[in-house]
This record gives C-alpha cells, sequence and structure tokens, in this order.
C-alpha cells in the first residue's frame, strides 16, 4: 500500500503546483491530501512538504488548528466569486444559480474557520 499512498500524494502535489498557477484550481487543499496521503506512503515526503518555506506553515496551520489565513480567505472567495460570474456569462441562467448556491455554502464555511 505504501507505493500507492505515495504515487497519489505525488498526484496531488501536480495539481497543487498546477493550482499555484491556475487561478480557479486551488492549491492548499492538494497539498493538504498529498500530505495525507505521505503520511501513510513516505514520510519523508510529508516532512519535506510541511518544512517547505511557502507552503508548509499554511499546512501546519490547518493541521494543528483547522485555520486558514484572512489572505487565503479572502482569495478563495474572490476566486469563487470569479467562478459564479463565468458560469453567468458562459452556462447561463440557471446554472449559474446552482454555482451561486455551493459557493455560498462552502465560502461561508471558509469564512467561519478560525484565522
Amino acid at each position: 500500500m505504501r507505493p500507492l499512498w505515495s504515487g497519489a500524494g505525488l498526484f496531488c502535489v501536480g495539481f497543487g503546483a498546477l493550482g499555484a498557477f491556475l487561478p480557479l484550481l486551488p492549491t492548499v487543499p492538494f497539498l493538504l491530501l498529498a500530505a495525507f496521503c505521505f503520511a501513510r506512503g513516505n514520510p519523508a515526503w510529508e516532512a519535506r512538504l510541511l518544512a517547505h518555506p511557502r507552503w508548509g506553515p499554511p499546512l501546519l496551520e490547518w493541521r494543528e488548528r483547522r485555520a486558514i489565513s484572512r489572505r487565503a480567505k479572502v482569495s478563495a472567495l474572490i476566486a469563487m466569486g470569479m467562478g459564479v460570474v463565468l458560469t453567468g456569462l458562459t452556462a447561463g441562467f440557471p446554472w449559474w444559480l446552482v454555482t451561486l448556491g455551493v459557493v455560498s455554502v462552502t465560502g461561508s464555511w471558509i469564512w467561519r474557520r478560525p484565522e
């Protein structure tokens, strides 16, 4: 099972890296999942991920306190808002309502996390 967990972790790191450059793809959730997988497949890679100067602190904050920084919250909500607008412009009614509903629920959950 260790190779499967390690492979899944690498897959998640790849998507996390893409999310660093693509505005609507999240980065930290994929890296959280990668840390989870690496903890079961390759603890040394988990330690490297948690020690990373850019991505380690938000991962540790989530792991220790389930906290999201204010900057990350605002960025996530702006990106989700852009997704609603994009859906409205491309798919139109009623699909933007579905997107608005999902974003409202997830956005309120994100905003209520500790900082």
